[in-house]
């Protein structure tokens, strides 16, 4: 299938999210619902293939993640 990229500001929210909620790379991994390799990818890496899966699953959690109250 086609691959895509996240943008450096989803990455950055990604990345921020992360900081803030203090998660480990496996429990965001798992919120998302991919894999830790995939998450390891996405934030080490600016230049990442991914599915279109992948893409919207991390595009939910992040709306979920600014949308919803903790």
């Amino acid at each position: 299938g086609v691959k895509m990229q996240l943008s450096q500001k989803q990455v950055l929210a990604l990345k921020r999210k992360k900081g803030e909620r203090n998660l480990t790379i496996d429990r965001l991994a798992s919120e998302i619902g991919v894999s830790r390799f995939t998450i390891s990818r996405i934030i080490t890496n600016s230049k990442q293939n991914l599915t279109r899966t992948t893409v919207k699953k991390v595009n939910d959690w992040l709306i979920d993640e600014y949308t919803s109250i903790h």
